[in-house]
């Protein structure tokens, strides 16, 4: 087929490039424009641009595509026979969406109707949920809304972070577009409309969605960490400093002891935390503010705790 690729991080590279490999004509990538990144603020171009020019393709990187008359001109002149909407981040305006003969298809990286939302396996992964997976959609005015084609289940693991899961499902994901792809083409895809009843959303994260509230039990602190990596985290405060925990682990402690939540016990170089409904987490490692990353035994020979010490206050 005649494609436009629309896709901004690394999430949507795979896409791109099997496209190219299954014989796709990729005509434009539309990517965000370059960014400064990092403590210098260089300014970097998104993965996409860089795998787009690799492979020698046409791109485009506009502020904004509602009100573009460039960019509606240019997509006329291609005429695609679908446009490939991969974590773009920008919501495809409706003269977008009628273009192509096959639509705007879209990747998201759930379940639909499940985490509807800019953040699907971050809060999957955070609410403990055992599988995820891939969807491939047709996209409407609404927000992840739309008749779902293909999709393909993922198991999670309890020990998997969102940093695991996110190559494991660009790749997966890659995979059901093109057989998406192969599927419109052949007339044997029937679109399924959404169970509106069942949806949940996914919200895009903040800061705080990083801090650690030690009235919810330790697994669900333990998933929250989990589905959190790498941003934003984990933490919490200590003496009115920030305290990045880099790995933590639900435990029991010896004794069946209780203490209010938020309250440490330190036992032999180890750091546990009384978390709510009596259960407790262990910090195996951390960053005070301002050092680098240390096991809780190196935390503690440069910063002796006593235990009954509270944190988040």
């Amino acid at each position: 087929m005649k494609l436009v690729f629309c896709g901004t991080p690394a999430f949507a590279v795979p896409t791109i490039r099997l496209a190219l490999r299954a014989g796709h004509d990729i005509a434009l990538v539309v990517t965000q424009p370059d960014r400064p990144v990092g403590r210098g603020h260089q300014l970097t171009a998104p993965p996409v641009k860089v795998a787009a020019l690799e492979s020698g393709l046409r791109v485009t990187q506009p502020e904004k595509i509602r009100n573009n008359p460039e960019l509606r001109a240019d997509l006329e002149s291609i005429r695609p026979d679908a446009i490939l909407v991969v974590a773009y981040g920008r919501i495809i305006p409706p003269w977008m969406l009628t273009l192509p003969r096959h639509g705007n298809l879209n990747l998201h990286a759930s379940l639909l109707p499940r985490y509807r939302g800019a953040a699907p396996i971050q809060w999957a992964i955070a609410n403990g949920e055992h599988r995820t997976g891939a969807t491939t959609m047709r996209l409407d005015e609404g927000l992840d809304t739309g008749d779902i084609l293909l999709q393909r289940e993922l198991p999670l693991a309890p020990y998997m972070l969102s940093s695991d899961v996110f190559p494991l499902l660009a790749e997966m994901g890659a995979d059901l577009m093109m057989q998406t792809l192969a599927g419109l083409d052949a007339g044997s895809i029937t679109p399924r409309p959404q169970d509106h009843a069942k949806a949940t959303l996914a919200p895009l994260l903040t800061r705080d969605d990083g801090r650690i509230d030690f009235n919810r039990p330790a697994m669900t602190l333990y998933n929250r960490w989990r589905g959190f990596q790498p941003w934003p985290g984990a933490w919490t405060t200590l003496h009115g400093s920030k305290l990045t925990v880099h790995r933590m682990l639900p435990t029991e402690v010896a004794g069946k002891r209780t203490a209010e939540p938020g309250m440490l016990l330190v036992e032999q170089g180890t750091i546990f935390v009384a978390c709510a409904g009596g259960t407790w987490v262990e910090f195996v490692e951390l960053q005070p503010e301002g050092r680098r990353r240390m096991s809780a035994g190196e935390f503690l020979r440069g910063h002796p705790l006593p235990s009954g010490t509270r944190l988040g206050d």
